[in-house]
């Protein structure tokens, strides 16, 4: 390989390493974060104390009283630890089902909470209803403090008036759209509520109150207070509201896609979208915010202000080598209390996949929860590579087919820059004998003078050395693109082609023994022709150069092919069929570009260019006045 294709090598890296910068936040928003951390931490803690205490005695005084004591002892030991709270400590779980055609929401009495949330067109990998969250761990509730005592409403019993299942109805729903809401305008369907109260005393309660409309993914949640600042500590400014969950698995692939791509997102009000770190603990302390999502691969529960949240803590803890869970998320929010009879707090919460189009319907940047690659990729993905591929979805459904005509487009849109790259390797080709005899004249003991003369030679042959990396750089950004939409996109989930039973996830079609250190335990047949195929076209792209190619380049050109092996045998298959595809069609343009391209012609265009009076570039002057300064004779002086 010669110094011109190394340094087109060097070109492509210094891309990469580009595109794996994260903007950090702003100065602005890392003072007003640090202004608010140190209160909201302190009082945190104090109630994390206090709440950990109180929830102690509250379990002696319900769980551990002996059966011996009276039922009026009973509900004065609660009363005692939670003063007017105490009646609606006691009591007997149970659950309802609200739901419409996409959602089902089980809500428990206990807390008045949403104990778990189904969604109904979708399974686990494993054939299960999938759900996002459910069971006894999940807190959901109101935190703060009364009659100086520290509340918990998730700890309480909420009565309902509505039936054992509330479902809503309404028109048929179009299946396989692209997660457009196809509401019938004329007649849209019904909307329902139920609610929970927490009746403290006569005219003093909380309430719950849950809608949701047919065919949609958001549920309303409002929040209802009556007569409760005649409870509420004087002192108070916000109540604490506690929304934490197991984050269950639901995929096949993990280390590549459920542990990479689950994470905590939110949206700081009228600004940016960020995120916490999916491979560490950690929390963050927020000022005002819009929403925030608990995210996994292909769904998200997110929670949304009506305005803005004025401050709120999120934290997230993955779980290592746990095969039933994958982290625990905790979203603590604050809820500005004005002491006034009667206050309210709407929200909404979004169940439902990681689907852009879906997600974007809402605005808000929801859609930022799929990630589409890098902020320089990204653009692509959105703009281009996403409305291709929802246009192909309007006229098929199979999968395979469609990821093969997106790639026929995106190779017919990069057909130019292949084209004149290809110009490029064949004037550097034919140029190859007088490369020989520079290489040979100057060998490695000169290197100054062998780079004046090979300049000298490309400026009066009239050739650009980098003309054939300048067409592959333009490139990077597509498919750099690519590499992040096929893992992440949810329409290729459990969706078939051929072998592969699942785009979303890797293609086994041979399961091993044992397991191979970064490889896995399995064979993924699209990856190894993903492989043999690069392998193919390097080849043919190194007999398409000039010059001698460095043993050790050489090498590295057919180890990246493996290397990349390794990497994606545990990658979507998706991905790597669309490399393979890919791959496929360059070997083909090669073999076409040859037969369009006549050397001989390019030959005498080049013998043309050499007799024509040629002006020393800046570059080849400043080559030039370094060799005088060296005391190096220039080539073409005596």
């Amino acid at each position: 390989m010669d110094r011109n294709s190394i340094i087109g090598i060097v070109l492509i890296f210094l891309v990469l390493v580009v595109f794996s910068i994260i903007n950090k936040p702003s100065q602005e928003q890392i003072d007003a974060l640090r202004i608010r951390q140190d209160s909201i931490q302190q009082v945190e803690a104090e109630r994390a104390r206090q709440a950990q205490l109180q929830q102690q005695n509250v379990v002696t005084a319900i769980d551990s009283v002996p059966d011996s004591v009276t039922l009026a002892n009973r509900q004065r030991e609660l009363e005692s630890q939670l003063g007017v709270f105490g009646t609606a400590a006691n009591g007997e779980e149970s659950f309802i089902t609200f739901e419409n055609n996409l959602v089902k929401l089980t809500l428990s009495n206990k807390g008045g909470r949403i104990y778990s949330v189904e969604l109904k067109d979708y399974k686990t990998y494993d054939g299960r209803p999938l759900v996002l969250f459910d069971g006894p761990k999940t807190q959901f509730g109101l935190n703060f403090f009364a009659q100086n005592r520290n509340i918990q409403t998730d700890q309480l019993f909420f009565n309902t008036q509505a039936p054992a299942s509330t479902s809503v109805s309404g028109p048929e729903v179009k299946k396989g759209d692209r997660g457009d809401e196809k509401f019938n305008e004329h007649n849209p369907g019904s909307q329902q509520s139920v609610s929970f109260r927490l009746e403290v005393q006569p005219g003093t309660y909380i309430e719950y109150v849950y809608s949701l409309k047919h065919n949609s993914y958001m549920v309303g949640f409002d929040v209802k207070m009556e007569g409760m600042n005649q409870l509420v500590s004087a002192n108070q400014t916000d109540l604490n509201w506690i929304w934490s969950f197991d984050v269950p698995r639901q995929e096949k692939i993990s280390q590549y896609g459920e542990d990479r791509y689950t994470q905590i997102y939110y949206k700081f009000f009228e600004d940016d979208v960020d995120k916490l770190s999916p491979a560490k603990a950690e929390a963050k302390n927020l000022t005002r915010t819009k929403w925030i999502g608990l995210k996994q691969l292909f769904f998200t529960s997110t929670i949304i202000a009506e305005e803005s949240f004025p401050a709120a803590q999120v934290k997230s803890e993955p779980y290592k080598e746990d095969e039933k869970y994958i982290a625990n998320f905790f979203a603590g929010i604050s809820l500005p209390w004005e002491s006034n009879a009667s206050q309210n707090y709407g929200m909404q919460f979004y169940f439902g996949p990681n689907h852009f189009k879906t997600l974007n319907q809402y605005n808000n940047d929801m859609a930022s929860q799929v990630y589409l690659g890098y902020s320089i990729v990204r653009p692509v993905n959105r703009w281009l590579v996403i409305p291709v591929f929802n246009f192909l979805r309007d006229y098929m459904s199979n999968m395979g087919i469609i990821i093969l005509l997106l790639t026929i487009f995106i190779k017919v849109i990069l057909f130019p820059f292949t084209y004149k790259s290809y110009i490029s390797q064949a004037k550097m080709r034919v140029l190859k004998p007088e490369m020989d005899e520079i290489n040979e004249k100057f060998g490695q003991d000169k290197p100054m003078e062998k780079q004046q003369a090979i300049m000298a030679l490309y400026k009066k042959a009239g050739v650009n050395p980098m003309g054939g990396c300048l067409p592959m750089l333009l490139q990077m950004p597509i498919l750099i693109a690519m590499f992040f939409f096929f893992p992440t996109s949810i329409e290729l989930r459990q969706e078939s082609f051929l072998w592969a039973d699942d785009l979303s996830t890797y293609d086994s079609v041979l399961s091993l023994p044992f397991k191979i250190p970064f490889y896995g335990d399995h064979v993924s047949l699209f990856t190894l022709l993903m492989t043999i195929t690069t392998i193919i076209s390097t080849r043919l792209n190194s007999q398409a150069t000039s010059g001698a190619t460095m043993p050790g380049m050489k090498t590295m050109m057919y180890m990246m092919p493996v290397m990349f092996m390794f990497i994606l045998n545990s990658y979507s298959s998706g991905l790597s069929y669309y490399y393979f595809l890919a791959n496929v069609i360059t070997i083909g343009q090669t073999y076409i570009v040859r037969g369009m391209v006549d050397e001989n012609k390019i030959r005498s265009q080049i013998m043309q260019n050499k007799k024509k009076t040629v002006t020393k570039s800046k570059f080849q002057q400043r080559l030039e006045q370094m060799a005088k300064e060296r005391g190096i004779q220039t080539p073409g002086k005596k």
